[in-house]
């Protein structure tokens, strides 16, 4: 038998290679899950723009003051020396998701997701100017005509609007949004200021008003290694296809246990509640993002029907098979070991970290200077960061460094709490008691109360011993 090439149309390849998107229609729900999700976007919607205008101590509650080099988390105060402490922080985050994932599935994405969050925010305006799911299909199959353009335009227009408050607030995070509400209004904004708001409202509107579900379904990652963190232990929104099957319509007062058929009554508002457009009967799929609308949905239908609820439920694999579920298991345990262990050091990090800082800089224009009376002298810039001990002045010493002396116009300084202070030191040495060319000695800067202190080593350059 020869093998012959065969001709196919370009147009037959691309619809192969390529799936054309459909729209997606979400149905109100409402429910338990229904009920939680929207107090969790309110809480969250209303954390993420109220905080900003917040204030803690004299200044913003968080800020993220990136030419000061410094950022503000209430009455934290992160300094780059401290940027372990905000690593520490970020990779907690990062396993506590990780072991919420294991108990639970993907909670996050059902219920804390920013995709997700502001994508209910999007779809709620949409509900109140287009209406419901059968409204808003009839009204994209509609012609286009001036009552389409208004509803669309008006739409469109509150997206826009609640998407540059988004970017608003989101720089509001890194300038001082009360300083930047000034600089709008005057339209005095900064060519950063001005892309950083564009640019995150152009990104909220594009995810959360358009591409949804695509974004889930495509681009996000968590969506593919989710699954390593699966196991037949961990919740997961599930049909119960034991119960359910065979589907089929039957009247509200039919036994189905005459008519042959499970719980499940082929209604398909479990798909048409979806907003990522899945039919949850089909199995686990990568595109549940765990919203649990499916759940109120079809525990809706049993009751009309007068069913117990639960055909689709929170569950595991091995309790849809009768196995007993272990609730503690090696994961589990690991996860939550690390977790504990590592909060428990970076808050320890935290409540005794130093209260000043203190880095030494040596002048680098001239190794050494002589001065009229013989003596060799060191040039260096002390850069003292008060992090939270009050307003203090500071005694700066030097130890290390047999005969060296600190000039008495460089010896205090003071330095607000919060505050970055430079001071000059000039640190002068007999040559009798330099025996090599390069020696150690440290500085220390101690407030005038004893309360604050820190050291930092330097070195003290000089001509070659004779």
């Amino acid at each position: 038998m020869s093998l012959k090439s065969v001709d196919v149309p370009a147009g037959d390849i691309e619809q192969h290679l390529y799936a054309k998107r459909q729209r997606i229609y979400p149905r109100e729900v409402h429910g338990v899950f229904a009920w939680l999700r929207t107090t969790a976007v309110l809480v969250l919607l209303g954390l993420y723009y109220g905080i900003p205008w917040l204030r803690w101590d004299q200044h913003q509650a968080i800020l993220f003051d990136l030419p000061g080099r410094k950022f503000h988390l209430f009455a934290l105060t992160i300094w780059p020396q401290d940027f372990i402490y905000l690593a520490g922080l970020l990779i907690i985050a990062a396993l506590a998701l990780f072991f919420f994932t294991a108990l639970a599935g993907r909670l996050w994405c059902g219920f804390a997701c920013p995709q997700t969050v502001w994508t209910e925010a999007f779809m709620w305006m949409e509900r109140h100017i287009e209406g419901d799911r059968a409204r808003r299909m009839k009204l994209d199959q509609m012609p286009w005509s001036a009552y389409k353009v208004g509803i669309k335009s008006l739409k469109h227009g509150v997206w826009i609007v609640f998407a540059l408050w988004t970017g608003f607030t989101f720089v509001g995070y890194f300038t001082p949004i009360l300083e930047l509400a000034l600089k709008v209004t005057s339209a005095s904004t900064g060519p950063w200021e001005t892309f950083w708001v564009v640019f995150y409202a152009f990104a909220t509107y594009g995810n959360a008003g358009w591409m949804r579900e695509q974004v889930c379904i495509y681009m996000c990652p968590y969506a593919r290694f989710q699954s390593a963190m699966f196991d037949r232990n961990t919740l997961i929104i599930s049909y119960d296809d034991k119960r359910g099957d065979p589907r089929g319509s039957r009247r509200h007062d039919a036994d189905p246990a005459v008519q042959g058929l499970g719980h499940c009554i082929d209604c398909t508002l479990c798909v048409q509640v979806c907003p990522t457009g899945i039919d949850i009967r089909d199995g686990l799929q990568y595109q549940c993002i765990g919203c649990a609308a499916c759940i109120d949905a079809c525990d809706g239908v049993m009751d009309k029907m007068h069913y117990p609820k639960g055909l689709i439920r929170y569950t595991t694999e091995n309790a849809l098979e009768g196995v007993k579920t272990k609730l503690l298991r090696p994961r589990v345990i690991v996860y939550a070991v690390v977790l504990m262990l590592l909060t428990s050091a970076v808050f320890w990090g935290i409540a005794t970290r130093d209260l000043v800082s203190l880095d030494v800089i040596r002048d680098r224009n001239a190794l050494y200077r002589e001065t009229i009376e013989g003596l060799i002298e060191n040039v260096y810039t002390l850069k003292v960061i008060n992090k939270g001990g009050g307003n203090s002045v500071f005694t700066v010493s030097i130890d290390g460094l047999e005969g060296a002396q600190v000039l008495s116009d460089g010896r205090q300084v003071a330095v607000a709490e919060g505050e970055v202070r430079d001071v000059v030191v000039r640190v002068q040495v007999d040559p009798v008691y330099l025996e090599r060319r390069s020696s150690v000695l440290s500085f220390t800067v101690t407030s005038t109360q004893g309360r604050l202190s820190a050291t930092e080593p330097a070195r003290f350059l000089g001509p070659l011993a004779q």
